[in-house]
């Protein structure tokens, strides 16, 4: 998995102890959570994209690609363009990617 800027707003522990469970292998697991990479990176740019004002998606998308590891960078970028609760958004967000996650796996 690559760092991206909202790295350290994840928190799946259950996640991988429920991974860990289910995967036979270190490929099996490997594998799940290459998924669980794109899910996330789908979803989060989703929740971005929705909040983000229309006008603002190809300047955010043009610097998430030169700079998809730069928290300061976007994350600053993020809460000009959004509020500054946008940080906040973005973990209840990713708190309900990881619940469905493990549903699914369940």
């Amino acid at each position: 998995m690559s760092k991206l800027f909202f790295d350290h707003l994840l928190d799946f522990k259950d996640l991988d102890r429920e991974v860990k469970k289910i995967a036979k292998t270190p490929d099996e697991r490997e594998e799940i959570w290459k998924l669980i990479d794109e899910i996330v990176h789908h979803k989060v740019l989703g929740c971005i994209l929705d909040n983000l004002p229309r006008k603002n998606h190809e300047e955010f998308l043009e610097l998430f690609h030169k700079s998809p590891h730069d928290e300061v960078l976007l994350m600053g970028y993020l809460k000009r363009m959004i509020g500054e609760n946008f940080e906040e958004l973005l973990k209840q967000e990713i708190g309900s990617i990881s619940v469905d996650l493990l549903r699914e796996i369940h």
